[in-house]
């Protein structure tokens, strides 16, 4: 669900940028305007960032090959990652750019009907994109609040999605106020302004969307209780005692791997442990589909003296991994 509405939400975008883009061009061609050249750039990043996620969704679709064991699924959040950094390097960085130069060097602007009529089609063409935007993404949010859900989703595509769709709405209030106060005002200087205000707002949306897409990038594992769930699942088999200790990793929006360590009875027979192992796995798949990868590991359980029982391994808190002295 989560891939065919960001692909929805993406190409609803593609198409708005698109013509937003050119719109923008030619009344930035009758108007002289910077606020206008910033908002068109902008436009023209979006739809290329567009059209990079739909390539890292097709290409995250190959199968696995022997250099690449467990696919390519992670290519979705690399293009999301490529995404952020022409965010940051052609829009944010233009715009601030072109803002300074019309700030020193500030000129009347012409034809501004051209520019309100512009900014008009295109906020309303915005708001379009925006609105598909969240129905998609309203689907999948639960009952996280909106920052929660782009801070936590595994699927990158819905929240670069928002963010830039957020990003363009405001850019385009910053563009109509310079463009307003430039023509009030006889003033150049303000239309600068606006420029500016795009330029650091796609800074902030371009930096958040790097961080987030980062850490998808670099391997996030399953959200707590996400994993609690995990953990019950397991430990709810008739074979397995206890858990031992448990690692999680998104592999790719919709492929979590899941490795643990479970405690069995030393006088189960291999063949009561396999099929603990296999009616554990079928628990977790049956509840959670994105699980594709599951490698259990048997540990043996051995009651202790006086009844208390104790785990042959080390429990989780001591499980981690330290250095040899």
């Amino acid at each position: 669900m989560s891939a065919e509405g960001g692909t929805k939400a993406i190409v609803a975008a593609l198409l708005a940028n698109t013509g937003i883009a050119a719109s923008k061009f030619v009344a930035f061609l009758f108007t002289g305007s910077s606020s206008m050249i910033a908002e068109s750039v902008h436009s023209v990043a979006d739809a290329g960032n567009q059209a990079l996620l739909l390539v890292g969704g097709k290409r995250a679709k190959r199968g696995r090959t022997q250099q690449h064991q467990f696919g390519y699924g992670r290519e979705r959040y690399f293009y999301a990652f490529v995404v952020a950094v022409v965010l940051f390097t052609i829009g944010a960085m233009f715009s601030l750019y072109e803002g300074y130069h019309k700030i020193s060097h500030p000129e009347e602007l012409k034809s501004p009907g051209w520019a309100f009529g512009v900014l008009g089609a295109a906020i309303i063409m915005e708001i379009f994109s925006f609105r598909t935007a969240i129905v998609e993404s309203n689907k999948v949010r639960g009952d996280q609040s909106w920052w929660s859900f782009i801070r936590r989703a595994k699927a990158p595509e819905l929240p670069v999605v928002l963010l830039e769709d957020l990003g363009a709405l405001v850019g385009l209030f910053f563009a109509l106020f310079g463009v307003t106060m430039a023509v009030v005002t006889g003033d150049g200087v303000w239309d600068g302004i606006g420029t500016i205000g795009i330029g650091v707002l796609l800074a902030v949306i371009a930096v958040i969307l790097a961080f987030e897409t980062k850490s998808l990038l670099i391997g996030e594992g399953a959200d707590p209780e996400v994993e609690r769930a995990i953990v019950e699942a397991l430990e709810s088999v008739e074979q397995v005692d206890r858990l031992v200790h448990i690692r999680t990793q998104y592999m790719g929006p919709e492929e979590l791997l899941i490795a643990a360590k479970i405690a069995v009875s030393h006088d189960d027979t291999a063949v009561d442990v396999a099929r603990g192992i296999d009616a554990a796995e079928a628990k977790i798949r049956s509840q959670f589909p994105e699980a594709k990868l599951i490698y259990l590991e048997p540990a043996l359980w051995e009651p202790a003296a006086g009844g208390a029982e104790t785990p042959a391994v080390p429990k989780p808190a001591e499980d981690s991994e330290t250095p040899a002295s």
